[in-house]
């Protein structure tokens, strides 16, 4: 299984939080994440690493989700010691196992394995692993489900040496380290849709008594056309209509289903589904993307862990009261069916049709700029013969390449540090650039004594510095949990990252570019001691221009770019102003577009005040219908660039990306470290095509927009930035 870099990222995070102070840890990752994907491995390196540990996976008491949880490591760490309540009641507790518990066995009331008897209880087993040197790691699944007084009581059965939390929607707990997955990077990744659609192309007022005809009638409308797109992709995607309607109204699920069966939707033809409390019907093969039902009637957040991809569409029907929000309900038409976008606004979105207001707006603070109103926008008739050159990737550059991953940081060293050839002149180098050199393992600790507990007096204690004997059996693991730690945050396999730091430093292996000749067991000192540093310049030679690499880039494949003749546009519909961008290509574009950042809001205004801006469109950030470029990453991954805005400016085509600014100190707030790889090939898109452009950011000391377009600088005060103004004025 490759993993996504956002998952990668989470469980260096993990592996890292493991050693801070914090005894509890919230992973908080939204629904279609991968989030047992993320957890299983995390597990299983954090395993490796450390000795006498047990994993304990508690779960909600619904759905199996305790043996849904097992499957899954079993299927993504193959040989994995995972254990369900009855295998650890049989035969107690071991060192790396990994044992899902549901938690209403433990809870309820009468739990036969909390009865004291002539066997073995489960308190019992605890106490026994405990005498026999292992701790407890517990992972709390769905945490908000479990959060109660009997919850609490089994946790401290434990003594767990640490828990981690995880939901999508966690409560504030105090004290706790947060691990946030960011759910842009989950969208990017293609795992689930890029955006929910609210109630598109409502009319400005809806009669309430009207609005199971009205709701439902726009849903299936949605559903038939999100079908024949499918269909026309050649893919087998029936997509689902979830109704949710209010607990304990049985005459408006009468209408439901008599409004359905209307339409040729009826339980009698397997196309009608309902999940009631006390009526289950044609739920049989309902997640398959190809299944018969196209919709389904529930009345509250369908169970924990109901995993249902093709489901698209949610129609949440009100009575005279609104009901609470739950996100769960959402996430569960946000999945992708095959999890990857079509780059297709239509297929890769998903949509919600109320008339509840509450419901409404706690989707709006729940989910923010990932929950938008939207219209169909149609291009302005003279712009339809634009046309420019957009680059695609290569299918065979998907992942990242150790030799080239190898030769970058190398490269990186000699830039960075000035090394050379000669090993024993790059020992001192890097040692002046902050290495610590030692055959022994190097801790650093204070002494000395404080009147007051502020950070300010720690300046005043005496810095202690410990040495300890390297035994590399000892050691070992902690030298597998630093390298896998440097690995994860870069996208390398454990196997890979070791390879390149054992090529770099040992002397027993063979490199052209080797930067030190250490002995074996100095490297284990060396990368321990330095385990930091070394991540740090590591993911910093990522983003380097290697001249070699640019030649040797695996084949792109070019296709001609056409402005879409169509967006589906999302906006903010409680924004201040509503004003409509005039010189956009697209017929009624609003001020309010979201989700945009702050400089393009303002780079946005700046054209459609600027006499010398005759037109602009704002490119998408994915999708083969977008205007693309691509680049390679020093570690040989082919990436898309998809710059942000093309605009014409006296006749003349220009392409613009905007990035963070610069504070009112001159410091820039970028940080993509990919920026001036994006300057360089964008600059050469921009010369072989004969077209005009740079990048745009914002100086938040004069509060003007400046372009660079020359030379990529990160000083605002360069002559490299220009006032946007007097550029394009």
């Amino acid at each position: 299984m490759r993993l996504a870099d956002y998952q990668l990222k989470a469980i260096s995070d993990l592996m890292e939080a493991m050693s801070e102070p914090e005894r509890e840890i919230v992973l908080k990752s939204c629904t279609g994440s991968g989030k047992a994907i993320i957890l299983t491995h995390f597990m299983d390196e954090y395993g490796k690493s450390f000795c006498n540990k047990v994993f304990v996976w508690l779960t909600p008491g619904k759905g199996d989700l305790e043996e849904q949880s097992r499957n899954k490591m079993a299927k993504y760490i193959p040989g994995s010691n995972t254990k369900l309540l009855r295998d650890v009641m049989t035969s107690g507790f071991r060192e790396n196992d990994a044992c899902f518990i549901n938690w209403e066995m433990l809870t309820k009331k009468g739990s036969n394995a909390l009865k004291e008897g002539e066997h073995t209880n489960f308190l019992e087993h605890i106490e026994r692993a405990k005498q026999n040197g292992l701790s407890f790691v517990v992972v709390v699944d769905e945490s908000h489900q479990n959060d109660t007084v009997k919850a609490a009581d089994i946790l401290r059965y434990f003594a767990p040496e640490k828990i981690i939390r995880c939901s999508a929607t966690p409560k504030n707990y105090t004290d706790a380290k947060l691990i946030e997955v960011p759910e842009e990077d989950v969208i990017a990744e293609g795992l689930i849709k890029k955006m929910l659609i609210i109630n598109e192309d409502f009319p400005q007022s809806v009669q309430v008594e009207q609005q199971i005809d009205f709701l439902l009638g726009k849903a299936l409308a949605k559903q038939r056309e999100l079908h024949s797109a499918f269909l026309g992709c050649g893919v087998a995607v029936n997509p689902l209509i979830i109704v949710q309607i209010p607990n304990k109204n049985d005459v408006l699920q009468d209408e439901i289903e008599r409004w359905f069966e209307a339409n040729g939707i009826t339980y009698e033809n397997g196309q009608l589904a309902v999940w009631l409390s006390k009526k289950h019907e044609n739920l049989d093969d309902i997640e398959q993307n190809d299944a018969l039902q196209v919709a389904v009637i529930i009345k509250q957040a369908v169970a924990t862990g109901w995993d249902c991809p093709r489901a698209h569409i949610l129609v949440k029907l009100r009575d005279n009261m609104s009901e609470t929000f739950e996100i769960q309900t959402i996430g569960r038409i946000r999945r992708m069916p095959e999890a990857k976008h079509y780059e297709s606004d239509l297929l890769d979105s998903c949509y919600l049709y109320t008339l509840d207001e509450k419901f409404t707006e706690g989707v709006r603070q729940n989910l923010g700029k990932g929950a938008l109103s939207a219209a169909t926008l149609y291009l302005k008739p003279e712009f339809k013969q634009i046309a420019l050159t957009s680059e695609q990737k290569s299918p065979l550059a998907m992942t990242r390449d150790p030799a080239a991953a190898l030769s970058a940081l190398a490269e990186y060293y000699a830039r960075t540090y000035h090394t050379g050839k000669n090993t024993e002149e790059n020992r001192t180098r890097l040692q002046t650039g902050g290495y610590e050199f030692s055959d022994k393992i190097i801790q650093h600790t204070v002494s000395g004594s404080m009147t007051t507990l502020t950070a300010d007096k720690f300046g005043g204690l005496n810095d202690i510095r410990i040495e300890t004997e390297l035994d590399t059996h000892r050691d070992g693991r902690e030298y597998h949990h630093r390298v896998a730690e440097i690995g994860l945050k870069v996208g390398l396999e454990y196997a890979q990252i070791n390879t390149i730091l054992r090529r770099l430093f040992d002397k027993n292996t063979r490199c052209a570019n080797k930067v030190l000749a250490l002995e074996t067991r100095e490297v284990y000192a060396f990368v321990l001691n330095n385990a930091q540093q070394i991540k740090n310049d590591v993911r910093q030679s990522m983003a380097i221009m290697l001249d070699q690499q640019m030649m040797n880039q695996p084949r792109i494949s070019t296709t001609a770019f056409h402005i879409p003749q169509s967006c589906l546009f999302t906006y903010d519909a409680t924004a201040k102003s509503q004003a409509v961008l005039t010189k956009n290509v697209y017929e009624g574009y609003l001020a309010s577009a979201e989700p945009r950042s702050a400089s393009e809001k303002k780079f946005e205004k700046y054209c459609e005040t600027c006499d010398a801006v005759e037109w602009f469109y704002k490119n998408g950030d994915k999708g083969a219908e977008y205007l693309s470029i691509v680049y390679m990453d020093s570690f040989g991954k082919q990436k898309s660039f998809f710059p942000d805005y093309i605009l014409s400016v006296r006749g003349e085509l220009w392409i613009i990306e905007t990035k963070g600014g610069f504070d009112r100190t001159g410091k820039s707030e970028d940080i993509d470290i990919f920026s001036p790889r994006k300057f360089e090939v964008l600059k050469n898109y921009l010369g072989k095509y004969g077209l005009h452009g740079g990048f745009v950011r914002e100086d938040k000391s004069s509060f003007e927009l400046c372009i660079c377009m020359d030379e990529y600088n990160e000083d605002i005060k360069s002559d490299s930035w220009k006032l946007l103004s007097e550029v394009i004025g």
